[in-house]
């Protein structure tokens, strides 16, 4: 099926006329009524220094900028730099691939909307169970501008959909994650920092935008001290605090109120002690509340380890110098003991760059190997690598110790064709393998659990790090978009067959997104739960917000509800309880 282009409802605003802060590009079918939000939110707690303040009275985007238009004194070189940056993505760099083209990128329920303020739904069938008293919150792309030239899934503002539940009322929410990248293009009017995954995808591009990026800077239109990143790709709760993250930044804290409405509180630099980057996928201790995470970059060292204590406390950096190049290493999973880290053949490929690829991409010469590293090690010296030849993984699903410690059990989706994962993600397929390592011989062992095309997967959080026998996995139709859901029991990869023992199909049309597992009770089965996931009708244009039975052979639907508007499709999710809503605090 070819996806029909973006309609363009309204051309993008010229340079210094008011526009509207979000996007008025989507699908003509699209309407929401949303005035500009007029609250400003405190500056965020950071010791980096930062320009051009938000004001700090109450005032509109547009009063923002017409202020902006009085007393910058950028003004005359934004335009100037404004027509440089339009030469670039019309004849320098135009969007010529399907996979950086917006009309095809941002076609049908990929399309971005406006924000929502807190809105009523309604429960179409079922009853929404007692235990999702909380809120589920899913993360994802939604740029707030029209793309001028070349756009990467991955290159949207970070968007929250917040659906709070209280006593089986739901309330749906949609939110910008406010980062520094997305105040300042947004007081501005226009984009000012170049997408990392789209812009960069020649030398010749890679020059004109680096240039185009420095004279802004110069120029003081944006610093980039204060953090580029879009927050865009998943959220965590830990230390009594709620993140979105996106891993070419610091966390950014956001808060979901009681009416359901969701706030940016501010970037997070931990007291000082997290002054990069931060994975978007790190893992909680559910015994000990401790959180374990990382950083990999294109300088050495490639790939730095840390962990906060369960109040959200950060301890030392400890640098992995044996990570000898660039990898893109995206997810990685932790054991009662260890962290396990995969060093995959998806890396920084600058000659790739030159004839005119993308600066991320695959390295047929290269081993995937894993490396397994006490967790709470102080340095890298116990740090053990293991070749594991065509093992390429973007996301780990879970990992745990076997054999008294002396056996490592890896759970992933294996890439089979990484060479497509960021530039043709229809031709991606993942098999889910089971990889086992003796860590005193060094053999290594795999079973495949599942044959389909799967990723986003999810266990039951109580298991993280522990031995766990179900997975909950999204099926690639093709990837990105999700045409449905499998539960797998990892216990039978022993018997060489496939593990699927549940599934349900979204049906004709019809397409979904990660799911989550949200327990009945603590202390229940691994499996006494449900499966929480909104899911889009693209014939009739609508999504609701569906709750399965994990129990059921066929996951049963037990609740849905249908909400007041469409939300795109996009990354990961999060359901935090009510109790841990209430604890959360400020910066």
């Amino acid at each position: 099926m070819v996806p029909k282009p973006v309609i363009v409802t309204r051309p993008p605003p010229p340079v210094y006329s008011p526009p509207n802060p979000l996007l008025k590009t989507a699908v003509s079918t699209v309407k929401t009524e949303e005035k500009p939000q007029t609250t400003t939110l405190p500056p965020p707690s950071t010791t980096t220094p930062k320009t051009n303040p938000v004001p700090s009275i109450k005032t509109t985007p547009q009063q923002r900028l017409e202020l902006k238009r009085k007393t910058n004194s950028w003004a005359p070189a934004a335009l100037m730099l404004n027509a440089l940056d339009n030469i670039i993505n019309n004849f320098i760099d135009p969007p010529l691939k399907p996979s950086l083209d917006p009309r095809h990128v941002l076609s049908q329920n990929f399309a971005p909307v406006d924000e929502l303020p807190p809105t009523e739904c309604q429960v179409v069938q079922g009853a929404l169970p007692p235990c999702l008293d909380g809120a589920y919150i899913r993360n994802g792309p939604n740029p707030q501008f029209l793309p001028r030239g070349p756009y990467h899934l991955f290159d949207g503002d970070g968007m929250l959909h917040a659906l709070r539940i209280s006593q089986g009322k739901p309330t749906l929410c949609s939110r910008y994650v406010k980062t520094y990248k997305y105040t300042m293009e947004n007081d501005a009017g226009f984009p000012l920092i170049p997408n990392v995954f789209s812009g960069f995808n020649s030398l010749v591009a890679s020059a004109a935008r680096g240039s185009l990026s420095a004279a802004r800077i110069v120029t003081g239109q944006f610093n980039p001290s204060n953090g580029i990143g879009l927050a865009n790709t998943s959220l965590a709760f830990f230390g009594n605090r709620l993140f979105a993250l996106g891993e070419s930044d610091l966390p950014y804290a956001v808060n979901v109120t009681s009416n359901g409405d969701v706030e940016t509180i501010g970037r997070y630099d931990f007291n000082g002690k997290l002054t990069f980057s931060m994975t978007a996928h790190p893992k909680i201790d559910p015994d000990t509340g401790e959180c374990f995470a990382f950083r990999y970059g294109p300088v050495p060292p490639f790939l730095t380890y840390f962990r906060f204590d369960r109040n959200g406390n950060k301890y030392d950096d400890v640098p992995i110098f044996s990570m000898t190049s660039p990898s893109f290493l995206h997810d990685f999973a932790i054991t009662k003991n260890y962290a396990v880290f995969c060093d995959i053949q998806l890396g920084m490929n600058p000659l790739d760059m030159i004839a005119g690829g993308s600066p991320v991409g695959s390295v047929a010469s290269k081993v995937p190997r894993i490396g397994i590293l006490p967790r709470d090690a102080k340095d890298e010296s116990k740090m053990k690598w293991f070749d594991v030849p065509g093992f390429n993984i973007v996301h780990a699903i879970n990992a745990w110790e076997e054999d008294g410690g002396r056996t490592v059990v890896l759970v992933a989706p294996n890439v089979l064709s990484v060479e497509h994962a960021l530039e043709r993600m229809e031709l991606i397929h993942a098999m889910v393998e089971k990889v086992k390592i003796d860590l005193e011989t060094g053999i290594v062992t795999r079973q495949p659990v599942s044959a389909r095309n799967l990723d986003f997967a999810v266990i039951n959080p109580a298991f993280v790090g522990k031995k766990n026998r179900f997975v909950y996995a999204a099926v690639g139709d093709p990837m990105p978009k999700i045409s449905g859901v499998v539960k797998l029991d990892v216990s039978k990869a022993n018997e060489r067959r496939d593990c699927t023992v549940g599934c349900r199909m979204f049906g004709e049309g019809c397409y979904g997104g990660e799911p989550f597992f949200v327990a009945k009770e603590e202390g229940g089965e691994e499996d006494d739960g449900y499966l929480v996931t909104y899911v889009h009708d693209e014939r009739k244009r609508e999504s609701t917000f569906l709750v399965m039975d994990t129990k059921s052979p066929e996951l049963d639907v037990v609740a849905e509800v249908k909400l007041p508007r469409r939300v795109p499709y996009g990354f990961h999710g999060l359901f935090v309880k009510e109790s841990d809503l209430r604890k959360t605090v400020s910066l």
